[in-house]
């Protein structure tokens, strides 16, 4: 498989940390990368670099070969909202919106008519165990229902590429696995790339490959083990 998605030679710092210190990584198309590491290490630095969140201070970020890291304000968010889909640990609902107009909003900001968006919303609620709850608002949600609406926001546009920072972080460990099983069989289904960040190594048993960050670089778990 052709790499979807690399970077190469990351640098960023924050004042006088150093979050990223020559990170390398690449993620095929259709590839579930976990990535793991102690807290502070850089992992969710790494993955807004990659998602151009955040500019790196140094160093590559591209998608099937076009700079993200050179891209203008406006290309990145043009990016964000067509070809990347995210999901974050609290899920990031707007409150005062119910359940089909979150999941409609990537649509709707695409310029997509009201209409035919909030049908399209309401398509993702059967599949992900949302049925009836079309017009709750988050703040009547369980946990791990609003993280079921969130995964369909992220994934109703078609995104190529699916960043997940913590998905189950606030989740205990039930509907930890069972968000994990509907995130999982969604992206496969939509051959989405996606780059997970984790800290929890029975999510991380979900990825097709797992990498881990620490001080700033991605290590390899292979070569660790091979160096013992």
């Amino acid at each position: 498989m052709m790499d979807a998605l690399a970077c190469r030679d990351l640098h960023k710092s924050f004042g006088l940390t150093h979050a990223l210190r020559g990170a390398n990584l690449s993620v095929s198309a259709g590839e579930v990368l976990a990535v793991m590491g102690p807290s502070g290490s850089g992992k969710s630095t790494l993955l807004q670099c990659l998602a151009g969140i955040l500019t790196p201070d140094s160093g590559e970020v591209s998608l099937d070969g076009m700079r993200v890291d050179l891209l203008g304000d406006d290309r990145r968010t043009r990016l964000r909202r067509t070809i990347f889909g995210f999901v974050f640990q609290f899920g990031q609902l707007v409150a005062e919106l119910p359940v089909a107009e979150n999941i409609a909003l990537p649509l709707l900001l695409a310029g997509d008519r009201r209409r035919a968006a909030l049908s399209a919303a309401r398509d993702w609620l059967p599949r992900l165990g949302l049925d009836g709850l079309h017009d709750r608002l988050p703040g009547d949600l369980s946990g791990g229902q609003a993280q079921r609406v969130a995964i369909a926001r992220a994934l109703i546009a078609g995104p190529r590429v699916l960043f997940a920072d913590e998905p189950t972080g606030a989740l205990d460990s039930v509907a930890a696995d069972q968000v994990m099983e509907v995130l999982m069989d969604e992206v496969r289904a939509q051959g989405t790339c996606v780059v997970m960040v984790t800290h929890e190594p029975r999510v991380a048993a979900y990825a097709d490959r797992t990498v881990t960050v620490r001080d700033g670089r991605v290590v390899h778990p292979a070569r660790e083990w091979e160096s013992v």
